[in-house]
C-alpha cells in the first residue's frame, strides 16, 4: 500500500509528471475544501484582507504540488491560513474598530462638485482615477451628474448619481 502511494505521489523534489499530476488533483480537491471552509467572502468581496488568503493559499499549496515542502505540513499550513481568516472575519463582524483596522475604511473622494484632496491623498488616488471610474460606471465624461464618488474598502470607486 505504501509503495503504491509512493509510486503515485512520490516524495521530495524528484517527481515525475504522473506524480505531479496526481498531486495536483489532490491539491485541487483540498483547495476546494479549504475555500468552502474559508467562506464566500474570500472570493466574493475581494478586499485586501481576503486577497491575502487567496495569495497565501496559492503560494502554499503550489509547494505541495512540486514537492518543495512536505505534503502534509503544507496542507496543514494552508488549513491554518483559512482558520486564521475565519477567526479574523468573525472578529471583524463583532467589532467595528477591529474591522476598520483589518479591512480599512471607505473614503468619499468626490462630493458636492469637488474633489476631496485630503481623502484622495490618504488613499493615494488621483482625480484621473476617479474620473476614469465615473466614465466606466456612468458612460459620461462629465462629473456634472455625480453626487459623490466613494473609494470603497476593496479599491473600487462607487459612483452615486445626482437625483433627477
Amino acid at each position: 500500500m505504501m509503495d503504491a502511494i509512493f509510486i503515485l505521489f512520490g516524495e521530495g523534489r524528484n517527481l515525475d509528471p504522473l506524480q505531479m499530476g496526481m498531486r495536483s488533483i489532490i491539491v485541487f480537491v483540498i483547495a476546494l475544501v479549504l475555500i468552502r471552509v474559508s467562506g464566500r467572502r474570500s472570493f466574493g468581496q475581494r478586499s485586501p484582507f481576503d486577497s491575502v488568503v487567496v495569495i497565501l493559499l496559492g503560494a502554499t499549496l503550489s509547494r505541495a504540488i512540486v514537492g518543495a515542502s512536505p505534503f502534509i505540513a503544507t496542507v496543514l499550513a494552508s488549513f491554518m491560513i483559512v482558520a486564521c481568516h475565519r477567526v479574523l472575519a468573525w472578529a471583524c463582524m463583532r467589532s467595528r474598530r477591529f474591522e476598520r483596522l483589518v479591512g480599512g475604511v471607505e473614503r468619499e473622494v468626490f462630493s458636492n462638485g469637488r474633489f476631496n484632496a485630503r481623502e484622495m491623498d490618504a488613499a493615494l488616488i488621483s482625480t484621473t482615477d476617479v474620473e476614469e471610474s465615473v466614465r466606466q460606471k456612468t458612460g459620461s465624461r462629465s462629473m456634472d451628474d455625480v453626487a459623490a464618488a466613494i473609494l470603497e474598502r476593496n479599491g473600487e470607486v462607487s459612483v452615486i448619481r445626482k437625483s433627477a
